[in-house]
């Protein structure tokens, strides 16, 4: 099972908080996804599998090409930015570099 401290551990790291309840709660569900972890794990010959990135193949796609457009000047945007550094957008940390 995985710890609550850990859980409010990565939380912190992601600046977030919940109540113990919602720990709990998250708790059972790690559990969950770990029995069905195993579960898949059991499956005969899954290292076999060629792992998807979609569902079903998907035959009828297509990229359009691409097209230079309208586009916003640095300055243009810098406009709408509260804080900057060196022409760019300065936003603050959101994940600790530990996760």
């Amino acid at each position: 099972m995985i710890e609550k401290e850990k859980l409010k551990s990565y939380a912190n790291k992601l600046m977030f908080d919940m109540n113990d309840e919602e720990y709990i709660t998250l708790q059972d569900e790690f559990e969950v996804i770990l029995k069905q972890m195993d579960l898949i794990g059991k499956i005969p010959n899954i290292e076999k599998v060629e792992p998807m990135t979609f569902p079903f193949p998907n035959t009828d796609a297509s990229l359009r090409e691409d097209e230079i457009g309208d586009y916003l000047t640095t300055g243009e945007v810098l406009d709408n930015a509260k804080h900057q550094v060196n022409d760019q957008v300065k936003i603050p940390k959101v994940v600790d570099e530990d996760v």
